[in-house]
């Protein structure tokens, strides 16, 4: 809104600094925090009268996380709420690009609340079932992956390649949408600790800013030697926006947590982090940066997997953080060490840029 502002105002003056993305990308961080950090208190308050007995919690889990029963759920709405104000405020709107993660990123949070409210309102588990919440996801996924790829080609790019890439025609927005299920529902699955799944987002996000930034640079993409999408900078700004909301909903939800991101954030957020990735033609490094997330998602699948043929399980439990408190670890040691973990893989994700 304010880039449209200032562009029919002619830049002038202050307005002057809106037309730089690195300016709007930092004012949507500050931006985001301050909505975040602003509504929390009132919005945890409130959650916590609509919900009651708050989010229930496995007994078949670690017994350490029964205390934390009553604590409330679906705090991935304060997120997208500060995400939104922050996106709608600073990004350029004229970009196809930014109402397709918009679309991809609510989509997804509006699922997850459905998943959370079944479970609040049940006092179970369960939620909505599981091919129910999958078909809605490939239906989002897919329209926003065909809109993508009106834009820029149905085009796989390989990374430690130089421009080199593949002209997949159908195939397209079949793995784009399956990248963006995918990645929601990793990070979904890691969501199971105070802080575990904000931080690591918190630090994917600040990699993609990176990457959108230089994919939308025609002169850095071609030094490079990445994929140049016109249009793809502005997405840093967007990046900003979950960085700033995903820090305050941290500052409310470190140990010991005051409200739960629930479904409602962590597919939102998953979902457009895979979305931010297609756009920039960047899945496959999506897996080496959110590797973390990938690797949960692994733990549940072979859990499973192994468990119908066995009838023995290769972790005590699933996703993997649950193993490791099963082993003795604190819950702030899987957290911290996840976090370094994610760390490690973004700096990863990060030298394909110029590994080629």
């Amino acid at each position: 809104m304010l880039f449209w502002i200032a562009e029919h105002l002619g830049f002038t003056g202050l307005l002057n600094l809106i037309r730089y993305q690195s300016f709007r990308t930092g004012a949507a961080v500050a931006t985001a925090l301050f909505f975040g950090l602003l509504i929390g208190p009132r919005f945890i308050g409130w959650l916590r009268v609509r919900q009651g007995k708050g989010q229930p919690i496995r007994l078949d889990g670690p017994q350490s996380h029964l205390a934390k029963r009553g604590t409330p759920t679906m705090g991935g709405l304060m997120i997208l709420t500060a995400m939104s104000l922050s996106i709608l405020l600073w990004m350029d709107l004229d970009n196809p690009y930014v109402w397709a993660c918009l679309f991809v990123t609510l989509g997804f949070g509006a699922i997850g609340f459905l998943d959370d409210y079944d479970k609040v309102k049940k006092a179970t588990t369960a939620g909505v079932p599981g091919r129910v919440r999958l078909l809605l996801e490939f239906v989002i996924a897919g329209i926003a992956a065909t809109i993508i790829m009106g834009q820029n080609g149905p085009h796989l790019y390989l990374p430690f390649t130089s421009r080199i890439y593949y002209e997949v025609g159908w195939f397209y927005p079949i793995f784009a949408a399956f990248t963006i299920v995918a990645f929601g529902n990793a990070v979904n699955l890691t969501d199971g600790l105070d802080g575990l799944a904000t931080m690591p987002v918190i630090i994917a996000s600040v990699a993609f800013m990176i990457i959108v930034y230089l994919v939308g640079n025609i002169k850095f993409a071609t030094y490079l030697g990445i994929p140049h999408v016109r249009g793809a900078g502005d997405l840093a700004i967007f990046c900003g926006a979950v960085i700033g909301a995903g820090l305050a909903f941290l500052w409310y939800n470190a140990p010991p947590a005051a409200v739960f991101m629930g479904d409602t954030g962590s597919l939102a957020l998953g979902g457009a982090l895979g979305t931010i990735a297609v756009v920039a033609h960047h899945e496959i490094v999506l897996g080496i940066i959110g590797g973390l997330f990938v690797v949960e998602a692994m733990s549940v699948i072979i859990q499973v997997f192994w468990y119908k043929r066995t009838g023995k399980r290769v972790f005590r439990m699933a996703p993997i953080h649950h193993h490791f408190e099963q082993l003795g670890w604190s819950e702030p040691t899987v957290v911290i060490r996840f976090w370094i973990v994610s760390l490690v893989l973004a700096l990863a994700g990060l030298s394909t840029l110029k590994l080629r």
